[in-house]
């Protein structure tokens, strides 16, 4: 078949394609980390699953909905914003429900977009800002983000720029891939500028309670919303990506030419989830507080990984990645990456699929569970010392020979959970169990050790 001419400007997005290659591995037996995409995997509040499920028996939670959400999520989300950004929306035209923010970026795209129109688009940033801008037969213009300039856009690059054709406007705050968010001066400036040059300023904004102090609206210290919109998400603050669970707000006018799109596109959210969403929406401060708290300490095993692995990266930023600069004498991220995994059977994102400007970076993940997270540090630290010189690898393992019923002559230990490639990670076998915790018996090792089942010593030393 003869395909329409706008695929020919994309290509399959990269998580979806490579993800398949990852799949492969491990039904091959092959034990792969996925650190390379931000799909939570902490379980959403009770409430949330509760609601989902009394909603089944309501004498409407089959039908068609609404295209602009039932009134009580729109109110939900208008409390939202006001208890959590000090931010005033009129439920009644300001918010639109969604499929999750990555159907907005198409709505939007489609509604305020012509055929040649040019859209600035983040480098590095997500990539279907850039996928879809093409989708629409728009020209994508990249605006560069640097790590001299904090990740911040550069306004006075922005002002040399011919806006003539320049309709639309994405940022990203806090950003994916690199952590920062917008300064407030700086963003107050971009919306004045926005305003001058009649570009829709556009903010993503699902990551602005993870790992953060102070959360951001575009729209604090705003009264005029004729030039600005936001999305927004449920996937990362509340888990529910599975769910596909976004809002948009904005004008009332703006609001009124995106939902010209959507009801053309879709017959209404499901009931349930809508439910399921207002519980959600009405978790205490004590939820986020949780939630932080394990991404806190994930991220610091994070970057205990990185530091392994002689990456450079910043302390101070916000959302559920770590981006990091590749160690001295590797220059080329998907080449760093594709080695790492076929080696090491640990999977992270390179900053390529960013745009350009990623060149030289990666990206953690910090949604794999904290047990999970100490095993390729480990893995990093072994083969970087080798059979031979295991010890010095494993300084843990005289402290902690007695609890495992060893005694401090025993030959060098080591901590598996399973699956994990021996061959990868130790070189030569003595003697190993595999399908359960256990230890194994590395090059020289003289006698089998016993079995055990603790993992979080591997970052004692």
């Amino acid at each position: 078949m003869i395909t329409a001419r706008r695929l020919d400007r994309v290509h399959e997005y990269y998580f979806s394609k490579k993800l398949r290659e990852v799949h492969a591995m491990i039904a091959e037996g092959k034990p792969v980390i996925n650190m390379g995409i931000g799909s939570p995997d902490l379980p959403p509040p009770q409430e949330v699953v509760d609601a989902l499920h009394n909603s089944m028996s309501h004498p409407t939670a089959h039908k068609y909905q609404s295209y602009q959400g039932i009134p009580a999520l729109r109110e939900a989300l208008a409390d939202f914003y006001q208890n959590k950004y000090d931010v005033a929306l009129n439920p009644a035209n300001e918010i639109l429900p969604l499929l999750g923010s990555k159907e907005g970026i198409m709505h939007i795209s489609m509604a305020f977009l012509n055929p040649g129109d040019q859209v600035l688009v983040p480098n590095p940033g997500y990539p279907t800002y850039t996928s879809v801008t093409r989708l629409v037969e728009a020209e994508p213009v990249f605006y560069n983000l640097d790590e001299k300039n904090h990740w911040q856009p550069n306004l006075d690059e922005l002002k040399s720029l011919d806006c003539t054709k320049i309709r639309l406007m994405w940022i990203n705050s806090p950003h994916m891939p690199t952590g920062t968010s917008i300064d407030s001066q700086l963003l107050g400036d971009l919306i004045a500028w926005a305003a001058q040059n009649e570009i829709l300023l556009v903010n993503d904004n699902p990551y602005s309670f993870v790992l953060t102090d102070h959360p951001k609206s575009i729209f604090q210290n705003q009264k005029d919303k004729s030039n600005i919109m936001e999305l927004n998400s449920l996937s990362k603050s509340f888990n529910m990506a599975g769910w596909r669970m976004g809002m948009l707000s904005g004008s009332k006018d703006n609001i009124n030419h995106v939902l010209k799109v959507k009801s053309n596109m879709d017959s209404g959210m499901f009931y349930g989830i809508q439910q399921g969403a207002i519980a959600a929406l009405q978790q205490p401060q004590a939820w986020f507080d949780h939630n932080n708290a394990v991404y806190q300490e994930r991220r610091e095993q994070v970057w205990k990984l990185a530091e392994a692995m002689g990456c450079i990266f910043s302390r101070n930023n916000s959302g559920m990645f770590v981006w990091a600069k590749l160690p001295e004498g590797h220059t080329n991220s998907e080449d760093f990456i594709d080695e790492l995994l076929q080696e090491k059977h640990i999977f992270l994102a390179p900053g390529t699929i960013f745009g350009s400007a990623g060149q030289g970076y990666i990206r953690f993940s910090l949604c794999v569970s904290q047990s999970i997270l100490t095993l390729p540090w480990y893995r990093l630290r072994m083969a970087a010392s080798g059979p031979e010189n295991s010890v010095p690898a494993i300084g843990w393992h005289a402290k902690n020979c007695s609890r495992f019923g060893c005694s401090d002559t025993d030959s060098q230990i080591a901590v598996l959970v399973e699956p994990i490639s021996m061959t990868n990670v130790f070189g030569p076998i003595a003697s190993s169990t595999l399908g359960k915790i256990s230890t194994v018996a590395v090059t020289g090792i003289t006698k089998e050790t016993k079995s055990m089942a603790f993992i979080s010593s591997i970052v004692d030393w």
